[in-house]
Formats: C-alpha cells, structure tokens, sequence
C-alpha cells in the first residue's frame, strides 16, 4: 500500500476472536494509514456480525470514525484493498483441539503449529490460503497481503511461491521476546538490540547489546533473569547456556516434548480444548450483551476473555496449569500492550507507508539473508521496511546448534505444502519423516489416517 492506495482494509477471518483487537489497532493509526474503511470477511456469518459489532463499539468508545463492514464474498472484501490482512482457521477452533487430540494420542505433545498438530494445520490450510491470494491476486493486485494465518512461515511460503501477490507473514513471538529480554536487562526496548534468525515459531536470539555492547554471556549467567524471559518455567538455565543462544517459547516442543507430554497427560486435555471452552464462553456472553446493546459490558467480557487468555499462555504445557485456574495473572489493558497480536500488523502496515526505515522481524523471502538457506525460502528474520519495501537483514550462517533443525523443518515444510497441493499421502508422510518432532516413517500411516478424519481436514488435502 503506497501513499496513495486505497483507503480500505480487508480482513479475511474477521470472525475470530482477535479482530476486535485488530480493529482498535487500525482505528488507532486509521490516519497514519489513510484507512476509512475495514472490511471483514469470515463463511462463519454469526460470528463475524459479532465481532463487527463489537468492533464498532470500540471505535466508538475510542471517538474514531473507522467504518467496520461486513463484505458479501471474499471478492467483496479484497476488491480495492491496500492491504488485506489474512487470519484464516480452516476448521475452526474444534479442528485444532482434535489435532491436539489425535497428537496426543499418538504418544507427541498436542500444539496447534508444531508436532503432528501444526502438520494437520498446514495440510488443511494450504489450499484455502492460495485461493485467497490468487482473489487478490485478480482484485487488489497493487496491495500487501499481511499473513497471520499460521503455520504463518510454511503458509507465506506457499502463497509466496504460487501466486504473485506481495505477501508478507507476521507474528509477535520475537517481538515479545525482545521485550522480554529488555526488562530483563532493565532497559528500555530501544536501548536494546537482537539479532535474531530462523523460521517462524522456530527461531533464536543470537546476539543481544545494551547500547552497542554485547550483554548476552551477561544475560545467559543470571538465572533470575533468564526465568523472566518465558511464560512459565519452560526451559532449564543450563539448556539455554549450552545453546548460547535464546529460543522462542515454541523451541519448548522440540526440546523438551517428554515433559510437555507429560504435563498435557497430567492435565487431561489440551490448549487447544480450553480454548474452544473459552471462545464458547465468550461468544455466549457477547451475543447477550450486544442483542442487549450492553456495549460496555461486551468490551468488558471481552476484556477479560483476553487476560484470562493471554495469562495463562503455555502454562498448560510448562506445568501442567489451566486456564481456568484462579491464579492467572492478568495485564492491565491488553489494547494498549506494547506487542502482541495486532501491534506488529499495525508497525508493519505503517512501515510500509512511511518514508521512516523500520527494522522489524517478519517472515519474508530469504534472499540471502540467511546463507544455509535457498533465496525464495521463506524466513523470520529482521527486516528493514519503508516506502512499500522490505529487505531483510544480512545474518550470515545459521549456528551450530540450529543448524540441522531448520534446514529439517525447512524441508519438512515444502514437502506438506507439495502433499497440501498434491494430496499425496506418500508426500504427506514424507514430511512426517522430515519432521523432527515426528521423525518415524512406521507411525506416520495411523497418525496421517487419524489426521484426515476431520471433514474440514480432508476436504483441503489435495482440493484447491
């Protein structure tokens, strides 16, 4: 989107349950982005009126005058769009906790973007994502595709590598991270800088200075500090110090997958499964407090919804802890957090129509970037973005110790998107091998038939 695109944004899955989020995040900066008009796409008709509504109560509440509308197809959404944001759950929220399911009852940890969880996720998803951006491709060919839709680094891949659409895939876990380490160090975020390189949901902090100096062997030596760089006590002092590196909290599913498993055992479900519990919950509420035109109180449920979520993150899998437990920790304001979920779409929207560089991690086309790593893979590394422009920082080799792990998930990856596109269940089980959290060609037969039970599951393998 340049300076002089369209005044209309696009959201495709605007029935989750984070657009009100995004919606305040583009009222916030609707004049930076010269936005007047959001527009929400989701097949999920009652979900997607609830969440338009409750959107427009927030701009009101905030005194803004974004237009939230709900579009008649997904044509309508993208026609004309500067950017079209994509936040796609093919499946829904049961599709994810029956993943988690199935993962756990074949002996892995149940997590949405990893282990046999995040390969059923990118099989079904492949396809629906593609068909998007070749819409866009027709009818916004001059905007940014900006992809939450996870697996965000195999899906920016596949609409990367088969349509023409400028894509670029997001995510706020090494943002967060960053911060993390910034009030570790009693720093103020700019004072501090990461180098950072991998791929989305798999990637690590290499290098960390304080006003130019490098602090990180600082860093790696203070145990207190390293427990306040997690949401709860996933990785063991030592670990991190033979790796002389930070890894992002999803690293926790390949190092440590015995204890996750064990926890989600101990726990008797899955983060997926309460997560489908609060979603129902807050639905239920929502749809009272808006037919009611409680917009106050809508906010409010909804509020609550995300610090009960946001405040319980990965304590499941860290220790065996609930959602629901009482003692989870809520934030003050989650519209108004530093990072999280909207705010890095907003930083990259406004980066790419400002004159301004801004260095961001996004996920993007390799060129070079990374020299393990072919130029048109896709990689979650830091990037300069201004003026319609994205380049990403040089980072050299991969270190030792992440070396074989990336390039194994980096080719597990283009084999599911080939079995996605294919619907090849020997390309499909291929991957299962390549995939290190899977790694067997025996299991991989029942877990594949497990997999393709769900409907919505099947009906993507292979269907464009």
């Amino acid at each position: 989107m340049s300076k002089a695109a369209s005044n209309k944004i696009a959201l495709i899955g605007g029935g989750g349950v984070r657009t009100p989020l995004v919606i305040f995040g583009i009222q916030e900066s609707a004049q930076a982005l010269h936005a007047d008009e959001l527009v929400l796409f989701d097949p999920d008709a009652e979900r997607v009126r609830i969440m338009a509504d409750l959107g427009r109560g927030i701009v009101a509440r905030e005194g803004g005058s974004l237009r939230i509308r709900i579009a008649a197809s997904a044509e309508d959404a993208i026609a004309g769009a500067g950017f079209v944001l994509s936040s796609l759950r093919v499946g829904g929220i049961a599709s994810r906790a029956q993943d988690e399911r199935i993962a756990l009852a074949h002996g892995y940890p149940g997590q949405e973007t990893t282990g046999p969880g995040g390969f059923a996720m990118g099989l079904r998803t492949v396809n629906a994502s593609i068909g998007y951006a070749r819409l866009m491709e027709k009818h916004s060919p001059d905007g940014w595709l900006i992809n939450f839709t996870n697996p965000a680094g195999m899906i920016t891949q596949a609409i990367s590598h088969h349509t023409g659409v400028k894509v670029v895939g997001i995510c706020d876990t090494p943002i967060e991270l960053f911060h993390r380490i910034a009030t570790a160090l009693q720093a103020p975020p700019e004072r501090v800088r990461c180098d950072y390189m991998g791929l989305n949901h798999l990637g690590w902090v290499h290098r960390i200075r304080l006003d130019g100096k490098d602090v990180l062997q600082d860093l790696l030596g203070d145990n207190r500090a390293l427990g306040e760089l997690y949401p709860g006590n996933l990785f063991d002092p030592d670990l991190l110090r033979s790796l002389q590196m930070l890894p992002t909290e999803y690293l926790y599913f390949y190092y440590c997958r015995r204890r996750a498993l064990a926890n989600q055992r101990a726990a008797g479900t899955t983060r997926g499964e309460e997560v489908a519990r609060l979603n129902e919950r807050l639905l239920a509420e929502l749809a009272g407090y808006l037919q009611s035109g409680q917009i106050k109180e809508a906010i409010a449920a909804y509020t609550a919804y995300l610090n009960q979520r946001s405040g319980s993150y990965m304590k499941l899998e860290a220790s065996a802890g609930s959602a629901f437990d009482e003692k989870v920790d809520p934030e003050q304001d989650p519209f108004r957090t530093a990072t999280g979920y909207h705010r890095i779409a907003l930083d990259v929207m406004n980066a790419l129509i400002g004159a301004t560089p801004r260095r961001i991690v996004v996920n993007v086309p390799n060129r070079g970037a990374i020299t393990d790593i072919g130029d048109e893979d896709i990689v979650e590394v830091p990037c300069t973005i201004s003026d319609n422009s994205i380049q990403p920082e040089a980072c050299g080799a991969l270190p030792e110790a992440a070396r074989g792990l990336v390039l194994s998930v980096k080719a597990y990856e283009r084999a599911v998107i080939q079995a996605a596109l294919s619907g090849s269940a020997l390309t499909a089980r291929k991957a299962m091998l390549l995939y290190p959290p899977i790694g067997e060609w025996e299991p991989s037969e029942t877990l594949l038939e497990d997999i393709l039970k769900d409907s919505s599951t099947r009906q993507n393998f292979g269907h464009p």
